[in-house]
């Protein structure tokens, strides 16, 4: 009796975090995709050409074809600054802070556009100019950052100096006393309150990164509480923590190795014991349905670190379907709003 029990009060729950969160998103949904082919954050080539290889899986025509209107800005090229020197032990920051300033107002204009901005990585130290532009555009955000990493080092506290594991402490208040002067970032200036952002996902955290995440009370589901919790419980407590004070855009920031890496193994730092397939798409169907998702990163797909070419098929046809995900694909199927029966 006591499981029976368990089960009706979880299938309340969800009913309950259903009716209480989603609103009916708008039927004309507008997707504007930023291509951002940067590899610079990190060490390891190949993750330049994922937002080309997104668009060969189709990615445009089936956003197309589940009633998205789609307007594609193309590539962005980033140069690359001669002698880039460490700064801090922090690699090709000169680079790394003129491409995000790039990509700052790309996410600008495509917001002002009025469009749902999505941008194709690259790696994840993209997301500094993308949630700064989309700031910019919009006001506050909130940030649902689902990776297999926290991402939160300060350029002091890295162990490897790539700044794709440093972007979240270049975003937060919180944390700017925290960061040195950088070259090339002078245009950055924090826009996310630790109170706006939630994790999911986390399994490989440094220990620095643990300290200010307890610091700064940063609300994390790692791999532990999806385990405990489920992935549906997970979402609406995401929901109702970011939303007690106010409901603002989402920024949806989307590293492919949050997922397992038996199913996305072409990525640069792949972390056993990840989300499934099912939890992974299940987090883009809920925050679609909230109606208030405005901008994705997807990142950190890297087609050379496949070992074969299934491992690159699985990993970029995983993100495309997350990206679909996003924008209203439904695994009980869709149909669009005029959809009629033939007449004999």
């Amino acid at each position: 009796m006591k499981g029976a029990r368990t089960l009706q009060q979880l299938s309340l729950t969800v009913k309950r975090s259903l009716h209480h969160h989603h609103h009916p998103p708008p039927l004309q949904r507008s997707v504007g995709i930023i291509g951002a082919p940067f590899s610079k954050g990190q060490s390891k080539d190949g993750v330049e050409c994922a937002p080309n290889k997104l668009r060969a899986a189709g990615l445009l025509d089936r956003l197309q074809q589940q009633g998205c209107a789609v307007k594609d800005y193309g590539n962005l090229t980033f140069e690359n600054v001669a002698l880039d020197e460490p700064v801090n032990g922090s690699k090709s920051v000169r680079t790394v802070g003129s491409a995000n300033q790039r990509l700052s107002e790309a996410v600008k204009a495509v917001k002002r556009d009025g469009h749902t901005a999505v941008i194709l990585g690259g790696d994840h130290s993209l997301a500094i100019g993308s949630i700064h532009g989309h700031t910019a555009a919009v006001g506050p955000v909130s940030v649902v950052w689902v990776d297999a990493h926290a991402d939160i080092n300060t350029p002091l506290t890295s162990n490897t100096g790539n700044v794709h594991g440093q972007p979240m402490s270049y975003l937060l208040y919180e944390l700017q006393s925290k960061l040195p002067p950088l070259p090339n970032f002078s245009w950055m200036k924090p826009c996310v309150s630790s109170r706006d952002l939630v994790y999911i996902g986390l399994r490989d955290v440094d220990p620095a990164e643990h300290y200010i995440m307890k610091l700064l009370a940063v609300k994390v589901f790692s791999m532990t509480q999806v385990d405990q919790l489920g992935m549906a419980r997970v979402m609406e407590e995401t929901c109702d923590y970011l939303w007690d004070r106010a409901k603002k855009p989402i920024h949806l920031s989307y590293d492919i190795d949050a997922i397992d890496p038996s199913i996305t193994p072409a990525t640069g730092t792949p972390a056993v014991g990840g989300l499934t397939y099912r939890e992974g798409v299940y987090i883009t169907e809920y925050l679609y349905q909230t109606g208030l998702l405005s901008a994705v990163d997807m990142v950190e797909v890297n087609p050379l670190r496949g070992r074969t070419e299934d491992d690159v098929r699985s990993t970029v046809s995983t993100a495309v379907d997350l990206l679909l995900g996003c924008f209203g694909r439904r695994r009980e199927g869709n149909h669009l709003p005029d959809y009629s029966l033939p007449e004999p």
